[in-house]
C-alpha cells in the first residue's frame, strides 16, 4: 500500500536539494540594484537622443543625467574646434551653477594641455583618483570657479570624422574617488552623445544647405528679372544678341541693352568680382543704377564716371569690370568705354581686330575720369563683347583656352549669320568633361545695312 505521507516528505526533500536557498549580502544586492538603475539610465538617454536633433538641448539633458547617475558635484563638456585646434567649453555645471558662459569666454585648451587636452590628444579614458597629485591637471578652471577638483573621469568623444571633444565628470559625492565601473558607465553614456552630436551636426548642415539652396533660387530669379526680357534686340540697321551661361545658380556676369535717345543703342556688359549670392545682389544694384544713369546722359563716358562714383562706397572687395558703348543705328558710329574689361573683337572685311582702346580701372576701386574710343561698324561688320569666362575655360587637363585661341577661332568663321552659338560650341568642345569654373557671357552687335 502506498504511503502518501512518505511520498510528500520525499518530494519536499528533493525539492529542497534541487533549489537550495542562496544568501546574498546587502551591499551586493544594492550593487546589483544600482547596475539595473544605470542600465535603465542608458536606455533613457538613448530614448532622449532619438527624440531631438537640437544638440544644445541634448547636451544639457545628457550632462545633467550623467551628473545625477554618478552622483557627482560637477560636469563639463569641451568641444574640439577644428579651425583653432583647441578645446572649448560647451557646457559646464559646478555645484549646481551653470558656468558654461564664463568658461567659454575665458578658457580654451590646446591638445595635450590639462587632463582634457591629454585625453583629446591620446583618445583614452582617464580616471584621476587624486587631481592634486596629477601633473597633467590644469588648475585654471578651479581658480576661476572657486572650485576644488579632487577626483574625475574624462572620456574622449570620437565620431566617424574623428575627435569631437572631451566629457568630464568631477568629484563623487558619496566617496573619495571614482572607480573603474564609473569610468565604464560614463564611457557608455559618452558613446551615445558622440553619435548624437554627429547626427545633430549632419541635420544642422542639411538645414543650412537647404537654406543656401533656397537663397540661391531666390537670387537666381531676382538676377534673371534684371536682365533684358529678350536676349535679342534690334533697332534700325543694328541687331544685338546675347548669351549668358552661369557657372552656378547665379552669375556674376551682366549685360543690358538700352536706348539713351532716339537713333542710339547702348550696350553694357560687365563682370562682378566674386560669385554666388553676394555677387548677384551687387549685380542687381549695378543694373538698376546703370539703367537710371544711362537714360539721363547720352555720353557713355559720363555714364561710366557716375556709375563708378556710386560704387566707390560699395561692399569691401567688390568691384566691376565693364564695357559700355553707344552705337548710332544709322551710321554705325561707336563710342566705347572700357573699365578694366577684356577688349572687344571687331570683325570687318574678313579680319579680326582687337579693340584695346584707352580704357581705365575697374569700377568701384578709385575715382577716375573715363574717356571713350571711337570706331565705326560698316554693313556686314560685327562686334563681339565677352567676359573672361569665355577664354578662361579649361579642359580636363587643366589647360586654359586662352584669348588668342578665341581670336583665331573667330577668324575662321564666315561673315554670314550669328556666331555666338558657334563660339559657345567651340568652348564646350574644348572644355568637355571639365567643370565650368566661371560665368560665360557673350554679346554680338551686327550692322545689317
Amino acid at each position: 500500500m502506498i504511503d502518501n505521507h512518505k511520498i510528500s516528505d520525499d518530494c519536499r526533500e528533493i525539492s529542497s536539494k534541487e533549489s537550495p536557498e542562496i544568501a546574498v549580502s546587502e551591499p551586493y544586492l544594492k550593487s546589483l540594484e544600482k547596475k539595473v538603475r544605470d542600465l535603465e539610465t542608458l536606455i533613457e538617454v538613448s530614448s532622449i537622443i532619438s527624440s531631438t536633433l537640437d544638440f544644445t538641448k541634448l547636451v544639457a539633458i545628457f550632462m545633467e543625467k550623467a551628473k545625477t547617475v554618478m552622483n557627482a558635484e560637477a560636469c563639463s563638456l569641451l568641444l574640439y574646434n577644428r579651425e583653432t585646434k583647441k578645446l572649448e567649453f560647451e557646457y559646464a555645471v559646478s555645484m549646481e551653477r551653470d558656468t558654461s558662459g564664463l568658461l567659454k569666454k575665458t578658457i580654451s585648451l590646446n591638445l595635450g594641455e590639462g587632463i582634457a587636452g591629454w585625453v583629446a590628444e591620446n583618445l583614452e579614458t582617464v580616471i584621476v583618483a587624486d587631481a592634486s597629485c596629477d601633473d597633467r591637471f590644469f588648475k585654471g578652471v578651479d581658480k576661476i570657479m572657486d572650485f576644488c577638483t579632487t577626483s574625475l573621469v574624462a572620456v574622449p568623444l570620437v565620431g566617424r570624422s574623428g575627435l569631437i571633444g572631451v566629457a568630464e565628470i568631477l568629484n563623487p559625492r558619496d566617496r573619495k574617488s571614482f572607480c573603474e565601473y564609473d569610468a565604464d558607465l560614463f564611457h557608455a553614456l559618452c558613446r551615445q552623445i558622440s553619435s548624437a552630436f554627429e547626427n545633430a551636426k549632419f541635420y544642422s548642415e542639411s538645414l543650412q544647405m537647404e537654406k543656401v539652396r533656397q537663397e540661391l533660387e531666390i537670387a537666381s530669379v531676382l538676377q534673371k528679372s534684371f536682365l533684358p526680357d529678350s536676349s535679342v534686340f534690334k533697332r534700325g540697321g543694328l541687331s544685338v544678341s546675347a548669351i549668358n551661361i552661369p557657372a552656378d545658380k547665379v552669375s556674376g556676369d551682366i549685360y543690358d541693352f538700352v536706348e539713351p535717345t532716339e537713333g542710339k543703342v547702348g550696350i553694357f556688359i560687365g563682370d562682378v568680382s566674386g560669385k554666388g549670392i553676394s555677387a548677384a545682389m551687387y549685380m542687381a544694384k549695378i543694373i538698376s543704377d546703370f539703367r537710371y544713369k544711362a537714360r539721363l546722359m547720352e555720353a557713355p563716358d559720363l555714364v561710366v564716371d557716375r556709375l563708378n562714383s556710386g560704387l566707390l562706397n560699395g561692399p569691401m572687395g567688390m568691384f566691376l569690370t565693364a564695357v559700355y558703348l553707344i552705337a548710332d543705328t544709322k551710321t554705325g558710329e561707336l563710342k566705347i568705354v572700357s573699365a578694366g574689361h577684356p577688349p572687344c573683337l571687331l570683325i570687318s572685311g574678313g579680319q579680326v581686330r582687337v579693340l584695346e582702346g584707352h580704357g581705365g580701372p575697374p569700377l568701384g576701386i578709385l575715382r577716375y575720369d573715363y574717356s571713350y574710343d571711337e570706331e565705326t561698324l560698316y554693313p556686314g561688320d560685327r562686334l563681339i563683347l565677352l567676359t573672361d569666362g569665355v577664354f578662361d575655360a579649361k579642359n580636363k587637363a587643366g589647360v586654359r583656352l586662352g584669348f588668342d585661341n578665341i581670336i583665331a577661332f573667330v577668324g575662321t568663321l564666315k561673315e554670314d549669320g550669328p556666331i555666338l552659338n558657334k563660339l559657345v560650341d567651340y568652348i564646350n568642345n574644348f572644355s568637355s568633361g571639365a567643370e565650368q569654373v566661371d560665368d560665360i557671357t557673350l554679346v554680338e552687335l551686327c550692322r545689317d545695312v
